[in-house]
């Protein structure tokens, strides 16, 4: 059972109102999720999540199909099936096929050395708090992925773990 109640647009914090309808918008339900309800008691954690999300969307470099084998990876690690539903379905929707899907929530081989390689990276870092192996990053690089890159995974890592961490804390009801 939920911790924290479900708002929604109308009887949100009036901080937390534009950020909940601007997602509602963008949402296949035409309403926020309950994790976006529930963030939405506190806008500064609702304005957080937002602004990840944006910067990701706006200053990112990698292509649909790797950020959302990012983000599946780490999903898979965090520990929430919650989340592990979100990126599925963004995984899905940007080009894997259910088998890959399953695969990277499993952390067996895409059978691409060179997304391989970069999830690792990220499922290393979601398990051990941010820490991974010289051996896993140079296997990255020597893979083809370069230092900038190497750096923006950590946002769809910090991303994913923020969101995949809340949904714990909050114990969210999926809606999905």
């Amino acid at each position: 059972m939920s911790r924290i109640p479900i708002h929604t647009v109308e009887d949100a914090p009036d901080a937390s109102r534009p950020l909940l309808q601007s997602i509602a918008q963008l949402s296949a339900t035409g309403r926020p999720l309950n994790l976006h309800a529930q963030m939405a008691h506190s806008p500064a954690v609702l304005a957080a999540y937002a602004s990840l999300r944006a910067v990701t969307a706006e200053h990112g470099t990698f292509d649909p199909e790797v950020s959302a084998a990012l983000a599946l990876a780490t999903a898979a690690t965090v520990g929430n099936d919650y989340v592990v539903s979100i990126t599925s379905r963004l995984a899905r929707m940007n080009g894997w096929t259910e088998d890959k899907v399953a695969v990277l929530r499993t952390g067996t081989t895409t059978g691409d050395a060179k997304i391989d390689a970069l999830t690792r990276v990220v499922r290393e870092a979601a398990a051990n708090s941010g820490k991974v192996t010289d051996a896993t990053w140079k296997a990255a690089q020597q893979a083809g992925w370069s230092d900038e890159q190497l750096t923006e995974a950590f946002a769809f890592l910090g991303l994913t773990v923020f969101t995949g961490y809340f949904l714990n804390y909050a114990q969210t009801d999926t809606d999905l």
